[in-house]
Parts: structure tokens; C-alpha cells; sequence
């Protein structure tokens, strides 16, 4: 019998197949057991068709990874014996951690394992844009050669231009690193960190307004809860330069895509590079993919070999960790932590959760 129980939602057929983000190899657990097993952890499936199932299935268990089904706060409610509810992506959006708080339960992330990939992905977009890469392809395509070059001459060079990143953390550090060298003033608007730690970057704290107002290329970079959900809408969208672009590699919902459909159709941005959208997979017949200013990936910023591995096993340590009664490194609701029994191991403090 194992020591531990940790309760995950049995994969559906589309996430075996890899037809839902993030779950290749769904029902193969054997990274999260690298750290289970030593502990004497066992990760039971769970084959719940509803919430209520669930939690019948699930109510003893030592903890949840949050896989596969949201983690409601009847969920929660309903979790007798659980110690830790463990998500294996940067977002926490599949639990509601306010109710795990009330319940003293830890959510965790893995906030650090894929931060290069997503900030070389933010730049990928950016230089993409800038270049008119489907206009380029565009015009060859139509044989339309000598074109392109009067074409790219009307827009001006990269260098001097002002980047804006809402948000200013790690993958936001992480663009600024590799902006300036192409010649950016890089702007920053994030209430919840220093203007020392953004100014000892070389990067300029603003406010929301004066971010958009001076911004040649908006990037957005928070996590999504209700403060951020559709940050980007009719009014920020109207605030920028007609010449800007915008960019999300970061949390879909924070933009309002009915209002940055009419801003690029109005012409009241240049343009828009996306990985991530307000629902997901997107709509084939949405009009962001017809638009020839608007460069679109899908949701595979942080997609590299590493991704699965390492961010699984992560979660598995996370889980690991608490399991044995210490804390996570990464609690996104890290005031549970303080008058619980857990023993507080770390040798330096903890950063921000999800948007670290």
C-alpha cells in the first residue's frame, strides 16, 4: 500500500492523442514519480465524468494535480485529507486558489522551467512583425518580388524604438535582456514589483496609460487573474500609437479580441503578434487569422524538448516536498504556508508565484 495518494483526472482520449495543450504523454506519469515514488507517493487516476464524481473518488486523497479537470472550490470543498493541489504549468487558471487558501491548502506552480523559451518566442514574434514576414511571404507568393523592398522601406528601423512589457516578471526580465541589444527603450508597468529592480535593468517604470501612450511594440506578460482578464481592451487598444503593435505570448483572456479585432480593423494599431487567444484551440473562422498584420502561432511559446519533462518533474518535487512535510518552492498562495506545520527549508525567500 503506498504511503501517499495523489489524485489526478484520467486522461481523455484527445489529450492522449496530444489534441489538448500541454498533455502529451498524459498517462505516462513516469517523470512526477522521480520524486513520488522515493516518498511513497502512488498517483491514482481518477475516471470521474463530473465534479461530483470526483470528489467521491478523489475525497481521502494526500493531494491533486490539477490535470485534466478544474479544481472548483466544490472541489476543494470536498477534499478531505488533501495537502497540496499541484499544477504543471505556469498558470494556476484550472483552480480556483482563493478556496484553496481558505482551506489552507498550497497551490503550486512551476513558474521557472520554461522562461528562455517563452522569451525567445516574445522576440520571435516581435522581430516577425516588425519584418512583415506575411506580407514578405506574401508578395513572392504573388510574384511580386521588387516590391518588398519599397514595401519594407515606409517603416522605420528597429533600433530606438520603445518596447512596453506589462508585467515585469521573469519572462518579461527575460525580453528586456535580449531587447536591448537590438537598440530598445524598454518601458514597464507592474504595481507588485520595485522600481529598483526594474531600473537596476535598465528599463524604465511608467504607468499603465504612459505605457501605451509611448509604446512603439506593447508585449504582454502577466498572469491571469481578475485584475489582468482583458487588461487589453476598446480603451488601452485606442491609447496606443496607430503605428504600435501588440504582442501575447502570456495569457490569452487578458485580451479583449472582439476589441483588438475592431483596433486593427479601424487601423488604430499597426498590428498584432499572438500565441495565445481568448479561447483555445481558436476558432478557424475567427478573423485574426485572415489578418494580414497579425502574426499567429498556436500556444507553443514554451514548446521545446525540455518543456514536458522538466516541468513534470517539478510538479512531482513540489508534490514531494509538501508530502514530507515541507514547503513547495513555488506556493502561489504562499500566506497558507506561514502558521502551517510545514517546515520552512528554503536557504533564501521565496519570489512571486504565478507571474515569476
Amino acid at each position: 500500500m503506498p504511503k501517499f495518494t495523489v489524485a489526478v483526472q484520467k486522461p481523455q482520449e484527445t489529450e492522449l492523442m496530444g489534441g489538448a495543450s500541454f498533455n502529451l504523454n498524459a498517462d505516462d506519469y513516469s517523470f512526477e514519480e522521480e520524486y513520488l515514488t522515493p516518498v511513497g507517493a502512488s498517483i491514482v487516476e481518477i475516471p470521474a465524468e463530473s465534479d461530483a464524481e470526483f470528489i467521491e473518488l478523489a475525497k481521502d486523497a494526500d493531494a491533486v494535480i490539477a490535470r485534466g479537470r478544474n479544481i472548483t472550490a466544490e472541489i476543494i470543498a470536498g477534499l478531505n485529507n488533501c495537502k497540496i493541489i499541484g499544477c504543471g504549468s505556469v498558470g494556476t487558471d484550472r483552480v480556483d486558489v482563493e478556496a484553496a487558501t481558505e482551506h489552507g491548502i498550497p497551490v503550486t506552480n512551476v513558474p521557472d522551467v520554461f522562461i528562455e523559451e517563452v522569451a525567445d518566442h516574445t522576440m520571435t514574434l516581435l522581430l516577425a512583425i516588425h519584418r512583415h514576414l506575411y506580407e514578405m511571404r506574401d508578395l513572392m507568393q504573388a510574384g511580386r518580388w521588387t516590391d518588398s523592398h519599397p514595401y519594407l522601406r515606409s517603416f522605420p528601423r528597429l533600433f530606438g524604438q520603445t518596447l512596453g512589457l506589462i508585467a515585469f516578471g521573469n519572462v518579461a526580465r527575460a525580453v528586456a535582456r535580449r531587447a536591448k541589444p537590438f537598440g530598445f527603450h524598454i518601458l514597464a508597468y507592474d504595481p507588485y514589483v520595485s522600481e529598483i529592480e526594474m531600473t537596476s535593468m535598465g528599463v524604465e517604470p511608467v504607468s499603465f496609460s504612459e505605457l501605451l501612450m509611448r509604446s512603439d511594440f506593447v508585449s504582454n506578460h502577466g498572469p491571469l487573474n481578475e485584475e489582468t482578464r482583458k487588461i487589453m481592451s476598446t480603451e488601452q487598444f485606442a491609447m496606443m500609437k496607430n503605428s504600435a503593435m501588440f504582442i501575447n505570448a502570456g495569457r490569452g483572456p487578458s485580451q479583449d479580441e472582439a476589441a483588438l479585432i475592431e483596433a486593427l480593423e479601424k487601423g488604430e494599431i499597426a498590428g498584432a503578434a499572438l500565441d495565445v487567444f481568448e479561447n483555445e484551440p481558436i476558432d478557424v473562422e475567427n478573423p485574426l487569422l485572415r489578418m494580414d498584420n497579425v502574426i499567429v502561432t498556436p500556444h507553443v511559446a514554451s514548446a521545446t524538448a525540455r518543456f514536458l519533462p522538466e516541468t513534470r518533474r517539478r510538479l512531482g518535487q513540489e508534490i514531494a516536498l509538501v508530502l514530507q512535510g515541507k514547503w513547495p518552492r513555488s506556493a502561489v498562495n504562499p500566506q497558507v504556508l506561514q502558521n502551517s506545520p510545514l517546515e520552512r527549508w528554503q536557504p533564501q525567500p521565496m519570489q512571486r508565484g504565478p507571474n515569476h
